[in-house]
């Protein structure tokens, strides 16, 4: 699907967020990247062969523990 060069990484790769988006939509939450993925605004996923990948935002800095 990706026309880019280099080309953008796959659906399957680690960084296929890096992908360029192809159409955005920030009024509804979600963005298509160029390898297929659709990104949600709460950084979950849905792959193109149907696989869901869960929201995985960072820990804010106040839900983080500290080591005594």
């Amino acid at each position: 699907m990706c026309q880019h060069k280099p080309a953008c990484p796959s659906a399957d790769s680690a960084d296929r967020e890096a992908a360029h988006p192809v159409a955005v939509h920030p009024e509804q939450g979600w963005s298509l990247l160029c390898n297929g993925v659709l990104l949600f605004e709460d950084t979950g996923e849905l792959l193109p062969d149907g696989r869901i990948i869960a929201p995985h935002r960072p820990l804010a800095a106040t839900q983080v523990m500290k080591a005594a």
